[in-house]
């Protein structure tokens, strides 16, 4: 799992939504599928997977618009209500667990990916690291997730 250092914090581009993290994330996946190829408009995306209730709110607060998905279950993708920044998503409408977009750190390299997912629908030119897992779905949490990440999302009832 990765190793972070100091004070997370980040927000939108404009300023209007700043958040900190009250924890490092359970687990952080470097997603390449399409759903996150188009809606970022890149070649993925980099979600860290925390509890909700771990983002801490300094200013404004984000609002949910609900894209559609390959597998039809709602996705919520929380943006800054000024700019349409997009700050995390919540896969499934759970509530208590966030996909944090890493990119919106203040420091993004702070925190890597301690997976690669979907890399079945990977763009060809973008390389994967040798000392990081890559799977062309998903994987088995059991088998990945450090022990305290389990206890964390268990201690969530998703």
């Amino acid at each position: 799992m990765t190793e972070v250092a100091g004070d997370l914090a980040g927000g939108c581009a404009c300023g209007a939504v700043r958040y900190r993290l009250a924890s490092a994330p359970m687990f952080v996946n470097c997603c390449h599928c399409l759903d996150c190829q188009r809606q970022t408009g890149g070649a993925f995306a980099i979600n860290a997977i925390i509890e909700t209730d771990r983002i801490l709110l300094d200013k404004a607060r984000p609002v949910p618009v609900t894209l559609p998905t390959e597998s039809g279950r709602p996705h919520d993708v929380y943006r800054c209500e000024v700019c349409q920044t997009a700050l995390w998503s919540d896969y499934g409408r759970r509530k208590v667990m966030s996909f944090l977009r890493v990119a919106t750190l203040d420091d993004p390299s702070a925190i890597a990916p301690d997976a690669h997912i979907f890399t079945r629908s990977k763009q060809s030119w973008v390389g994967l690291p040798a000392d990081v897992p890559a799977f062309d779905i998903y994987y088995e949490m059991a088998k990945l997730w450090p022990a305290e990440s389990l206890e964390r999302r268990k201690a969530l009832a998703v």
